[in-house]
């Protein structure tokens, strides 16, 4: 058997967490077995579908590596198929137009609420013919038929076997009076259709498995396996909502968390090899099986992320890290960087990235590199500007002009010689220097920026200190 995989989510509003690590798991188990992973748009719904969530949800998987083997599926365009099968179902005595007015129609949902079961009323619409005096008013359905007795059991991968009683699943709707197809035909008819072996998704769906287990089978169709993984949760273990961050993927991208980063954190959201935390696709693909998922739902936690992220940041090539946030430090500056600050960048990028847990933050800590004079400074750096620290920090500018070598152990020996010359501490001299060269009063290393900086770009920022 050929595995095949899907993702199929909804482009009614953002593609939020717990969806892309549904495509992750799908991807990740296709991948394993040799298999084919799709992506299923389900843009039926055209009142809320949105060409911009579909948008969204394109670059966001494309983002993560998982868009899909094959060109998306809208399944808006498969509905002519779907109504194709009702007609099927109808001609076979499996399905059934179900006639009622609209004030019936309002009773019955009353009282089925009311009751907390709509079994009992869908049945009561399975032989009933419409009343021709009011035939105007009367709004049919198309009702699949399902089982009355017994009990229906899912082996689903993840949760083990589960069985409900047939007493239980109603006669749902699979066509609307207005002749669109409802979710539940049109997800067995594309899963059919696109030959998906495996169903896997949240257990908010394993209420619908029943019901499309019946639906398959009243179609002659094989069954798929299903395998529904437990939500994600907030790290308080409520549901999991915006308040815990849960946003949309390109929210997370923007700010600038790595590809790597989540891939790996959603892999490990329910999912374990061992103590493995850090864990790339590489291995992910080898390790991955379906029997490690937990029954549990797993906890969102933004703290873990940022911190893995920070992990790929520093495992990360200097050279990729200064493309990444060129683009972002363009745009803070409002101009295009040369090649001389590009440069710098690039050197600087090493003690750079050792303390950023995000794209942006990084960004936002090499703006000095960038800036051109005067740098200006902030209200905590201001505290080391006076004309003291002034005196010393040119003091020692006219020193370093004379060395021959600009590298990083040269410039902090002569600051420290300087330092002991002039019965200063360290602190006293490297403080101000850091503000004459950053405008901050927190930085990297000050021997990395000045051999970043570069010769003449470090003594005309020492030379311009005090005239801001």
């Amino acid at each position: 058997m050929k595995v095949v995989t899907r993702f199929a989510p909804s482009p009614t509003g953002f593609l939020h967490i717990g969806g892309v690590r549904t495509a992750l798991f799908n991807w990740l188990f296709a991948q394993k077995n040799g298999g084919i992973y799709k992506l299923r748009v389900e843009d039926t719904d055209l009142k809320r579908s949105t060409q911009e969530s579909i948008k969204k949800i394109y670059s966001g998987l494309e983002w993560l590596g998982l868009k899909g083997n094959d060109e998306p599926i809208l399944q808006s365009r498969n509905i002519p198929r779907h109504i194709e099968v009702v007609k099927k179902l109808l001609s076979e005595g499996k399905a059934y137009k179900c006639y009622c007015t609209q004030e019936e129609l309002v009773k019955m949902r009353s009282s089925s609420r009311a009751a907390g079961r709509t079994r009992l009323y869908d049945r009561r619409w399975r032989d009933k013919e419409p009343d021709t005096e009011i035939e105007e008013n009367i709004t049919p359905s198309i009702r699949i038929k399902m089982p009355i007795e017994g009990k229906t059991m899912i082996s689903d991968l993840i949760q083990g076997d589960v069985t409900v009683t047939n007493d239980n699943l109603d006669d749902f709707v699979i066509l609307r009076p207005d002749g669109t197809p409802t979710y539940m035909l049109a997800v067995v008819v594309d899963d059919h259709d696109m030959d998906i072996t495996h169903v896997i998704r949240g257990d908010d769906h394993l209420n619908n498995a029943f019901r499309q287990y019946h639906l398959f089978d009243a179609c002659g169709w094989d069954i798929p396996y299903f395998a529904h993984m437990p939500l994600i949760h907030g790290n308080d273990g409520a549901k999991l909502s915006k308040r815990h961050g849960a946003l949309g993927i390109d929210f997370y991208q923007d700010l600038g968390i790595l590809p790597q980063a989540m891939q790996n954190y959603l892999l490990r959201l329910g999912w374990s090899h061992g103590d493995d935390e850090i864990i790339s696709m590489e291995q992910a693909v080898s390790w991955f099986d379906l029997e490690s998922v937990g029954r549990a739902p797993s906890r969102f936690d933004m703290e873990k992320l940022n911190n893995l992220n920070a992990y790929y940041i520093k495992e990360n090539t200097d050279e990729f890290l200064v493309d990444l946030i060129i683009p972002r430090i363009e745009c803070l500056l409002s101009k295009t960087l040369n090649n001389c600050m590009k440069k710098r960048l690039l050197l600087g990028m090493p003690s750079l990235k050792q303390r950023a847990k995000n794209i942006n933050i990084l960004a936002e800590s090499a703006l000095f590199y960038c800036q051109e004079l005067p740098l200006g400074f902030n209200d905590k750096a201001a505290k080391f500007v006076n004309k003291g620290t002034i005196k010393n920090v040119k003091s020692l500018g006219k020193l370093l002009k004379k060395l021959d070598i600009w590298e990083v152990s040269e410039l902090e020996t002569s600051t420290k010689e300087f330092a002991i010359s002039n019965e200063i501490k360290l602190g006293e001299i490297a403080q101000p220097l850091r503000v004459a060269l950053t405008g901050s009063s927190v930085s990297p290393g000050i021997f990395d920026i000045m051999h970043a900086l570069g010769r003449d770009e470090t003594l005309s920022r020492i030379n311009d200190f005090g005239n801001q």
